[in-house]
């Protein structure tokens, strides 16, 4: 079948979608600022939000840009070898939802990291919070830095403009985050993983119009894709399938354990059956978005392998697969179309930096001014604290993205090396504190730090040991950044805590 020709880019309609529902966003901020009239309200929404609106919360903050991007790049570059990763659902589901909940559920917090301070001592939970705060700092960087990279593309931009596009995305959705607080983050994070769901199938759709069916769907493995192993005795192969597993896992687990973002809506429901629906939730929809974005990366490798003219020389389907999904949104669907998926990939970054944003003004205000008893005048004056807090945290995200594009590698890997470097180093806190009762401060600050050493160490392997001179990859591969990390912050935070005189321990149970 002929391709049809792509349109020119972003029509009239496309932008006014995106204008009206970047718009929409603020008015819904501003309509939840109205019924704020303390702290519990603006971070936890009472801790009465409906398990289902959690649910999809959880899943459009952890989801992101950074997936939505990288996923059908992943396929199209690399291999499919990642959708092995959902075989592990159902133990993140036992794990968190039968282990960790009920005891998270006993304690109503408002900051995840006063549990530290319960169970061990107040330098614990500073040092929790500290890493929180570097994490999704990092993390909010990289998110809005891809989002803006992403959007140049499909602008037909030069790269000298991604600051200006991080700074209409970071105000937009800093602006309703301040202003409404979690239950606007809630209410829009609906709303972006519609716009996300809906965006993914209209490309599929659209490719197989044009196709004439489904003959995009590969039958063998793709000359295109690298050899993914089940496993290998190389810690250098790139991605294996239990690899796979066992990394994503752990970051589910870890995540869902000791991020703030998780826990803080785990706190926001009514109960540990609440809390468990939530979670039960999130994890479906993400096995459902995940399988979706996969087919993306199928349909759009099948299309430009059947017609490679409609594929600008500049992009390559191997070096470059992480810039043919933005590609195809703006130059192969049809006007209308273009514009609600833009929307979505824009409702991509902004549903991970509200939530980020939100949950970092938690920590601040809970375990820093809260806790040294810094008071202020009234409730209402705590949450405009609060709100102007949400608006100086965005200016650094927006300031701190300008270095994401120094670290090298596709999406995929970027985020492995620097999002997601403190995720289980800070979940090992928790577990000692609530699940190790021979755990000791001073033990607990050991393995945070061998644990923490040990993922920078692997995250940037090649930096400090040298680049696989084959491959150009590093000698480690990001896949075992977690497992080792956790492996290491246990063992020597354990040996340690063993090792020092029970009088030592400061715990208040």
């Amino acid at each position: 079948m002929n391709s049809v020709k792509p349109p020119a880019g972003l029509e009239t309609v496309d932008w006014t979608i995106i204008v009206i529902y970047a718009t929409s966003t603020i008015l819904l901020g501003w309509y939840f600022s109205r019924k704020q009239e303390d702290t519990s309200e603006y971070f936890i929404g009472s801790g009465q939000m409906n398990p289902i609106l959690i649910g999809v919360s959880l899943f459009a903050t952890l989801l992101s840009t950074i997936t939505y991007l990288s996923l059908p790049g992943e396929v199209v570059g690399k291999g499919p070898i990642f959708l092995a990763s959902y075989l592990g659902l159902p133990i993140v589901f036992y794990v968190v939802g039968y282990w960790l909940i009920p005891v998270y559920m006993q304690h109503r917090v408002t900051s995840a990291y006063e549990l530290l301070e319960t169970k061990l001592d107040l330098s614990i939970r500073l040092l929790g919070a500290a890493m929180f705060l570097l994490l999704r700092l990092v993390w909010m960087s990289l998110l809005i830095y891809l989002s803006a990279k992403a959007l140049t593309t499909m602008l037909n931009l030069d790269a000298s403009y991604i600051p200006w596009i991080v700074l209409v995305t970071g105000v937009v959705s800093i602006t309703y985050t301040s202003l409404g607080g979690l239950r606007a983050v809630v209410i829009t994070d609906l709303i972006q993983t519609i716009l996300l769901f809906g965006g993914a199938l209209l490309v599929i759709a659209t490719i197989s119009w044009k196709m004439g069916g489904f003959s995009w769907f590969p039958t063998q493995w793709d000359a295109n894709w690298d050899t993914q192993p089940i496993f290998d005795f190389n810690p250098g192969t790139r991605v294996t399938f239990v690899g796979t597993i066992i990394s994503v896992v752990i970051w589910y687990i870890a995540t869902a354990g000791g991020d703030q973002v998780s826990v803080q809506r785990f706190m926001s429901t009514k109960d540990a059956s609440a809390a468990r629906r939530s979670l039960a939730i999130q994890l479906c929809i993400s096995l459902i978005v995940g399988i979706t974005l996969s087919l993306v990366g199928f349909s759009m490798l099948g299309y430009f392998q059947a017609f490679p003219s409609e594929l600008p020389a500049s992009i390559d389907l191997k070096q470059n697969a992480d810039d043919i999904f933005p590609y195809v949104i703006s130059y192969q669907l049809p006007i209308g179309v273009s514009g609600l998926v833009v929307a979505a990939m824009f409702a991509a970054a902004m549903s991970s930096v509200d939530s980020g944003v939100n949950s970092i003004t938690a920590v601040v205000v809970t375990d820093f001014f809260d806790r040294f008893g810094i008071k202020f005048q009234t409730e209402k004056s705590h949450v405009l604290f609060a709100r102007c807090l949400a608006f100086g945290i965005g200016g650094i995200v927006v300031f701190c993205s300008s270095f994401m594009g120094l670290i090298e590698g596709n999406i995929t890997a970027v985020t492995g090396k620097t999002a997601n470097l403190l995720t289980t180093p800070i979940f090992c806190l928790f577990v000692f504190a609530l699940f190790i009762p021979f755990a000791k401060p001073l033990g607990v600050w050991v393995g945070a730090i061998c644990g923490t050493t040990t993922a920078v160490l692997i995250a940037f392997s090649g930096f400090f040991f040298g680049f696989d001179e084959k491959t150009n990859l590093d000698p480690i591969s990001f896949q075992w950044i977690a497992p080792s990390a956790v492996i290491v912050n246990l063992a020597t935070g354990s040996l340690v805590s063993l090792l020092l005189p029970d009088q030592n321990k400061n715990s208040v149970d």
